[in-house]
């Protein structure tokens, strides 16, 4: 890992901060951004980490921070982006609809202009990694986070989309299971709308350490990284449940030979094919 440069985006949130110091902790350079640099604070004066300011959501907040990440000159190897919010939380026709999109593009389309803007200044002459996140609700209607739901459904389809056409792009998306961050504070401070999802986040943090760490994130994202785009590419691994843990043998081997395995698929009746859209060639 030591000769990768990491870009986190976000790395002021709770994983992004966890992960960046992770790969830093392994000798990578990282690139880390931030909307409240004293949310970063534990990267702060650390050798091989730099810290650049962008909010997400603000166009001209991205185009800045790109141009200071080319300033750097460090083609990067590894993107992870650790953006993520709920809000707004609620039925779907009781919301604020502009809060509504804008919460869709943040958890989604702001994250991957990102990624556009800097696949240009990736290292050429090997393959790059993309890792975004995805939490509940992805296989299942997560009921009144619809904005949160709908969004992540499209980076996980993005991610298959960016494994079809870019060759140099490990692109993939992880489940990393129920972490105590502050993203669940917005639930917290809305138990009305939050509905069952309330009692439920509440339960997950009586149980904490039952399933995941954030080590056990940095080990799955780079379990990922080392697999390969033959591999993970397209896919939404389970960083709680799926096997990839002891290196993961099996679980390669059963994805190498499974195409659809992990992707968004449209799943046959009993006792029907299932059914694939049409070749557009």
């Amino acid at each position: 890992m030591g000769d990768r440069t990491v870009f986190v985006l976000a790395a002021s949130a709770d994983i992004g901060c966890a992960l960046a110091g992770f790969f830093a902790d392994d000798g990578c350079t990282v690139i880390g951004t931030y909307r409240a640099r004293a949310a970063a604070a534990p990267l702060e004066g650390r050798p091989n980490v730099h810290l650049l300011a962008c909010d997400v959501a603000s166009r001209d907040s991205v185009r800045a921070m790109l141009d200071g990440y080319r300033a750097l000159q460090r083609p990067w190897d590894v993107f992870i982006s650790a953006v993520g919010l709920l809000d707004p939380i609620g039925p779907w026709t009781g919301l604020d609809f502009d809060a509504w999109e804008q919460s869709v593009i943040v958890n989604s389309t702001a994250q991957l202009r990102v990624l556009h803007g800097l696949y240009p200044l990736r290292r050429v002459g090997r393959p790059v990694h993309a890792a975004f996140f995805a939490g509940g609700g992805t296989n299942n209607p997560f009921t009144n986070y619809s904005a949160y739901c709908v969004a992540k459904i499209l980076l996980i389809k993005t991610c298959e989309l960016l494994d079809d056409e870019v060759p140099d792009l490990n692109a993939f998306i992880i489940g990393p299971g129920f972490l105590p961050t502050k993203i669940h504070q917005q639930t917290f401070a809305n138990p009305e709308g939050a509905g069952p999802a309330y009692t439920k986040t509440a339960g997950f943090y009586k149980a904490l350490g039952t399933e995941v760490t954030y080590r056990d994130i940095y080990d799955c994202v780079s379990w990922c990284i080392a697999q390969g785009r033959e591999v993970v590419g397209g896919r939404n691994i389970a960083a709680a449940h799926d096997p990839w843990r002891d290196g993961g043998a099996a679980l390669g081997a059963s994805l190498r030979g499974h195409p659809d395995t992990f992707r968004l698929r449209r799943a046959g009746n009993p006792g029907t094919t299932a059914e694939r859209g049409p070749d557009p060639t």
